[in-house]
Parts: structure tokens; sequence; C-alpha cells
């Protein structure tokens, strides 16, 4: 428990990194004198680390602009700034400095400015970091984000407005200090915010060198969210070359309607006539818009299957002159993401996930057909991005973060060329990693990320860590993660082991859909398989074997507690799934759990529910730790509650850790450093003997 109780001491995150903790802003990138005083990974360095954030090409593909993000632990508190270099990776120049968070940057399309949002406005910069200036709108208006026209005479904004009635706080204005929720419909919650009546909402505004007409609603009196939230962005919008049509996605339902169906669609508003015309996918989520170069098609991604979030994403391609639409992905068995046409509309480029690894992938355009164009290798490729003489990409590993690499399409090689973490990584010893092949119960082979310890010695047996993925849907691929940081794990000791049990959605869309309706099935078939073959290695010891999971992988863990017959020495849960009755009726977005599981009082789930964690309580006999936040209403934290109280009533050596202010996830600097000392302090204790 030494490593965890001694403070890892960074003497000098970077020379200007005192007077940007003077000044509240974050350091220049490049700068060479991190003093560290351990090679291993803790969660202070990891905190240290810059995240990259908005990446954005120039018109001319010469120049790179992207945001940085820096946390200030002993603040509790992060800042953004925004970053420019050449596409080579040369000239790197800091453009903003200030207390406030820079984001949502965006090239204006003659080159001369970026734009950027800081603190709810909108403001400009140009590239040598000079001129900076704010956008001023008629009105009091909050930006979240915005874009360009591509002739730049017209500005998109997203803005949170008020639409609704609050009741409670509206109806009784004679009660000024009362302090109640009151609703009549579902989604009255979502995640981890409660419905107070304001929509994002899509705005456009003339625009003029800097000089802005009062924007106009165009979802004037809708009473949901475009984009839709809480995970979509701009990106779900696109402008027609000409500036004449925008594009977007939105799924316009409320209440009851809402929380059952994942039925997006896309919109065409004209500028002009001021009107909106939909366009028909699927049943489910369509998203992601994008115009051809030349305007004459419309790309956008389809889900197939109504009420399921996880179903295979097509590429639809729509001619907008005679309208009819196309299938270009029947035979690609994965979801496309950040799919981008090439300038001379030739090409779609996008990433991919295979064999848990997001891969560069070519579609020729109009033949069609798909060719990977990146190497294998174990990393994942994210937003790819053409450049004046080829692309740029985010590049991470599960032991490194996200850096901006230079791509070479030819070659299929990829360079960095940002190093935001250079200085500190070079002086860690890293874990190194292996693709294992499991055998599974039905005879599947089933990938598994094994991370091993700096510098293991292999004659040795270590202690080992099962990761149980949430989702149930999901790429577990190479992501980084700054709270489930499989580095970190290792750092301290650790084998971990991330399996890719059935559900998880970079095996091919079969695979994905196995867990649906079986949670208590397979998949943790599979999490048992993974943990016999781990315990076979011979640098393992299989005594001291523990698994840890967040929300579906919550699940997994109070499921393996009441089945795991002796495998495991100590669980951690985080933000788990315990009761399935219970978490039907307290959850938000129905359309997930009638998917996934059903009404309980249907008979025909009722083999589904005798799955339900709750149900082998009585088999508990092992140590575990309960995270949870107050304010996930995704899986609410009386679920914790649960799994924690009947632990301790059974006499089982038990922890419970509630953030009061956290929700689903952990996002606040200290409250992460204490969940990492808690997750290590716990394995330490049941797996460190």
């Amino acid at each position: 428990m030494k490593k965890m109780i001694i403070v890892m001491m960074i003497t000098c995150v970077c020379a200007c990194m005192e007077k940007a903790e003077q000044q509240n802003i974050s350091p220049l990138i490049g700068k060479k004198n991190v003093k560290l005083t351990s090679r291993l990974m803790t969660p202070e360095v990891l905190w240290s680390l810059g995240r990259i954030g908005n990446v954005d090409v120039s018109p001319d593909g010469k120049q790179v602009a992207y945001t940085v993000t820096w946390y200030d632990i002993e603040r509790n508190a992060s800042n953004s700034e925004i970053y420019i270099m050449d596409v080579d990776g040369g000239n790197k120049k800091q453009l903003t400095s200030s207390p406030e968070k820079e984001g949502a940057i965006k090239w204006r399309p003659d080159g001369m400015y970026i734009g950027f949002v800081r603190k709810g406005k909108l403001f400009e910069i140009k590239s040598d970091g000079t001129g900076e200036r704010e956008i001023v709108f008629p009105g009091e208006k909050q930006i979240n984000e915005f874009s360009y026209s591509p002739d730049g005479k017209k500005l998109l904004l997203a803005i949170d407005t008020q639409v609704t009635e609050v009741l409670g706080k509206d109806v009784y204005k004679d009660l000024p200090k009362a302090n109640a929720y009151i609703v009549e419909d579902l989604m009255y919650r979502h995640w981890d915010t409660w419905k107070d009546g304001s929509f994002t909402h899509l705005y456009i505004a003339d625009y003029s060198d800097g000089t802005v007409s009062s924007p106009e609603d165009i979802n004037s009196g809708e009473p949901w969210d475009t984009p839709t939230k809480p995970f979509d962005d701009i990106s779900e919008t696109s402008w027609s070359p000409d500036g004449r049509i925008l594009a977007y996605s939105s799924k316009k339902l409320t209440g009851k309607e809402y929380a059952e169906s994942t039925n997006s669609n896309i919109y065409l508003y004209s500028t002009e006539s001021k009107k909106t015309e939909i366009i028909n996918g699927g049943n489910g989520y369509d998203k992601s818009p994008s115009f051809s170069p030349d305007g004459s098609k419309l790309l956008w991604l389809s889900m197939e299957r109504a009420g399921y979030e996880a179903d295979k994403l097509r590429i639809f391609i729509y001619d907008l002159a005679n309208k009819t639409k196309t299938d270009y992905s029947k035979d690609f068995d994965s979801n496309p993401s950040g799919i981008v046409w090439s300038k001379d509309g030739k090409s779609l480029y996008f990433t991919a996930c295979f064999d848990e690894t997001f891969r560069v992938f070519q579609m020729t355009f109009p033949e069609g057909g798909f060719k990977q164009i990146s190497k294998d290798g174990f990393f994942d490729y994210q937003h790819i991005q053409e450049t004046v003489n080829g692309f740029v990409v985010n590049r991470s590993q599960i032991i490194r973060p996200t850096e901006i690499f230079r791509f070479d399409a030819k070659s299929g090689e990829s360079t960095e060329i940002s190093f935001v973490n250079r200085d500190i990584l070079e002086q860690l010893d890293l874990p190194a990693m292996e693709l294992h092949r499991v055998k599974t119960t039905d005879g599947k082979d089933m990938p598994m990320w094994v991370i091993l310890p700096p510098n293991i010695d292999k004659s040795k047996k270590y202690p080992c860590i099962e990761m149980c993925t949430g989702g149930p849907q999901g790429e577990i691929s190479q992501s980084y993660s700054y709270r489930w940081n499989y580095a970190l794990m290792a750092s301290q000791g650790y084998v971990v082991i991330y399996p890719a049990r059935r559900g998880v959605s970079g095996y091919g869309q079969e695979w994905s859909d196995a867990v649906s309706k079986d949670h208590g099935g397979q998949p943790e078939r599979d999490l048992l398989s993974a943990a016999d073959y781990i315990a076979s290695q011979p640098w393992v010891d299989e005594n001291r074997i523990g698994a840890v999971g967040a929300s579906y992988g919550g699940y997994s863990i109070f499921w393996l507690a009441g089945n795991h017959n002796k495998r495991f020495k100590t669980f951690i849960a985080h933000c788990g799934i315990f009761d399935m009755r219970a978490m039907y009726t307290t959850t938000e977005e129905m359309f997930f759990e009638n998917w996934e599981n059903g009404p309980f009082w249907d008979k025909e789930n009722e083999r589904i529910y005798a799955q339900s964690p709750v149900n082998f309580i009585k088999n508990w006999d092992t140590p575990i730790l309960v995270f949870h936040g107050e304010h996930d209403y995704r899986v609410p934290y009386t679920q914790g509650l649960a799994a924690f109280n009947s632990a301790r009533m059974m006499n089982i050596p038990a922890k419970l850790v509630i953030f009061p202010e956290e929700t689903h996830w952990v996002l606040r600097p200290q409250n992460a450093i204490l969940w990492q000392r808690e997750f290590f302090a716990w394995m330490d204790k049941w797996l460190k003997y």
C-alpha cells in the first residue's frame, strides 16, 4: 500500500507551469523540464497529462488548430487553451492564454480567423495569435457551439432555449422559496440532469467579418434538443456547399414517446424558404449528415431496428435530385464513425472497429467497396481529416493518451506530430500489451487485451485484475481512459485483463447482439472463461485475482459475486445494476431496458429477470467495494446502496464510496484521485497479502 499513500510529487510539470498556475492558464506545449520522482504511473501523474480536445484542419490544409485541456488538482478545476501547428508538426504556437476554457474551435472558411467559444460567447482569433475579438450578438444568448457556413456568410449556433414552464418553479410564483419538480410524463430527467424546460436549439445568423445579425431560432417552440442530448454535438449538422441548406439530426419526440424510442431523423432546413423537410431513414437513430463536396448528395448513418441503440450503423447516401437513398454498407460488418468526404468527392474516409482496434477505411464513390488503409497495430485511429498532403488523425492506446498523428493513406503509416505529453511519458516505464485469444464455453475465440506490469519478470507470479466492460454493447478497443486507466493499474504491479465478452461491438454485429436478453448468460460465462484462462498462466497467481466493472460491468460484478465459485478474491463495482426490477422502474431511457430485458411483469421475461444479481445474494461470500454517484440517473445510486447494504447484512467485508456531486462518471479531479486511491487501497488489501 506504500505506493498509494505516498503522493508522488511532480516538481514541475512545465517550466511555465508555475506562471500558468499563478495566472490560472495552461502551459505552453513543448517544454522539456518535467521532473517526476518515480518512473511508475500514479493518479497524480495521470491527471497532469494534457488531453487533446477539438482538432480542426485549416481550409488550405496546411495547419492544424487544436485544444488541450489541463487539470489543476489543487484547484479541482481544468482549463482548455487553443494551439496551432503545421500539418508536419512544426511551428507549434499557443494562441490563447486566459483563465476561461476555450473550445468548439472552427476555422473561418477564408482561413483568416479561428472561431471559438469561451464562457458562452463567440470569439475569433488570427492564426498568429493576434486580433482576438468577441462576436457580439443582439440579446444575451449563451452559445454552446457554432459553425460557419461554407461561404462564410452565416453562422450556425447551438443555444439553450427556454421552451416550456417547469412545473413547481414557474407555476407557483408566489412561493419563490419552494423547490420542487412536478412531473406528468416520462423523461423528466436524463443521465445527469433534470428537465427544466430548456432545450438546445439551432440558430442561424447572418455574418460578415465579425458583424452579425440577430440569430433566428430554426427550432422555435420545439420541446426537444437539437442536437440530441446528451452525447450529440454540432457535428450532427452539415451545411450544403452553397450555404442554402442545413442538414441536421434530431429526435423530435417528447415524454413517454421519447423515452421509448431511438427514432431520430435527418432534417433539411432551407435558409431561403425557412422551411424544414424530413428525410426518412431507418427506424432507429439517423445521425451524422454530411453533404458531398458538389452538394448533390447527402450521407448519413442509419440504424434499422427501432429501440436498439447498438444496432449496426449503415452508410446511407441520398441523391437530393431524385430523392433516393442507397445503403452502401450492406457487406461491412462494423460501425463506421467520423466519415468525411474526400475533397474531390470520389472517396469516403472513416474509422471502424475490428478485432478491438479502430482502423482507417476508404470507400470509393459511387462504385462502393471498402478497403482498410491503415496498418494493423495496437492502437485506435479516430477523427480523420484531409490535409494538403495527406491526413491527420487522433491516435490512442490503452497505455498511451490521445495525440495527433500525420497519416499516410498510401503506406498506412502514422507519425506523431502533437507530442503534448512526450515529456512526461518519456520518464515513465509503461506497461506492455498483448492480445490473447480465449476459448469460450461455446467454442468461440474471444479476443482479450492483457496489460502487463512495467518490466515484468515472468518467472514470478503477479496478482490480476479482470476488467468487466460496460455497455452492455460498445467497443473496448484501444481507447485511453482517465479513470479505468490500465497503464495505472499495471503500474501498481497488477496484470490487467480486458476480455471482449459477448456484446462488445468490435467483433461483428452478431457478437454484439448476443448480450441482449441474456445478461446473466453467455456474456458472464465469457468473463469466467477469461478468469480461468489467465489463472492458467505461469506468471499469474490464481489465488489473487479480482474483478472490477462499471455500469453493465457493475452488473457483471454483482452477478459474478453470486456465481464465481471462488475464482475471485475481491470485487469492485461502480454504478452497477444490482436489482433489475428496480432498474427498470427508475431509469430514464426506457427503450434501452425494453430492448435488453423487457418489462418484468410480462411472463415471457421471467427467465431474464431470474438472472438479476439480487437473486444470487445468498451466494455472496467475497469482499466488495461499491462506488456510485448521487446524480447518476441512468443507474440510480440506490442500486449501489442496496448492494452494499446487502453485503454488510450478510457480514461480508464491504465498503461504500458515494460521490454526492458526481454522475455516472467521476469528472472532478480530486474526486477522481480519491476514487483511484480507494480503488488501489482495496485491491492491495485483498490481493497483495
